[in-house]
């Protein structure tokens, strides 16, 4: 099936239709199948490391630079409770999109409304950063309703959708009630249930960049 090809846009937010649904693995495949760098405006918690440390262990490039994050936060928690535990107080306009002439790739935390401070969304954040959305949605009981509401709360913002990945397996049924009823497409997927290294992410990216450009000018 031939798509109309639209250029793919500078910055990519990548959001998740809840929170572990895959978000940290479709960014690092993006990371390195675009040699793109690499930003998480919000981290919290990092007991067991944080995303950008997990983002830089897998990619395998040279290219990709991780910016540090905004907001580095302990406890794993909602962010906007983490920073009220350790006096932070969250700025919408402290968290400004890194200089860099490569294409970014930037992700959120949890869902789309996940509290970054008091009042202001994950979506309020991407609203601000005027950045258009790769959606991660995966396959459980309830998905396909998660991931429609989450379309629906991006498209209620007038945020552009680039459109979905999903992480590991779904059912061609899901994937088509979610283009039937929204018009947005699937763009590719990425594996689970393999050890997450540099050659998994390699296959993944060549994988994915290939399923990208059916839909984009990379």
């Amino acid at each position: 099936m031939q798509h109309h090809k639209h250029n793919l846009p500078q910055h990519i937010f990548v959001t998740g239709i809840g929170t572990d649904v895959g978000k940290t693995i479709v960014s690092a495949v993006l990371t390195e199948a675009l040699q793109a760098d690499y930003w998480k405006p919000v981290q919290a918690g990092y007991a067991d490391g944080t995303d950008s440390i997990l983002v830089k262990e897998l990619i395998s490039n040279a290219q990709s630079v991780i910016h540090p994050e905004s907001y580095l936060l302990k406890v794993a928690s909602v962010p906007s409770f983490s920073a009220e535990q350790e006096g932070v107080a969250i700025e919408a306009d402290k968290m400004s999109i890194p200089e860099t002439n490569n294409r970014l790739i930037i992700e959120g935390a949890g869902g789309l409304m996940v509290h970054l401070g008091k009042g202001f969304l994950v979506i309020d954040l991407i609203e601000r950063l005027k950045t258009p959305v790769m959606l991660v949605s995966e396959n459980y009981l309830g998905s396909i309703n998660h991931t429609l509401l989450s379309i629906e709360a991006l498209r209620s913002r007038n945020i552009h959708i680039l459109g979905i990945i999903y992480n590991g397996d779904h059912s061609p049924h899901m994937r088509d009630l979610i283009y039937q009823t929204s018009g947005i497409h699937e763009i590719g997927s990425v594996e689970r249930g393999h050890k997450m290294d540099k050659e998994f992410i390699r296959e993944q990216a060549a994988k994915l960049g290939v399923d990208m450009a059916k839909y984009f000018t990379l």
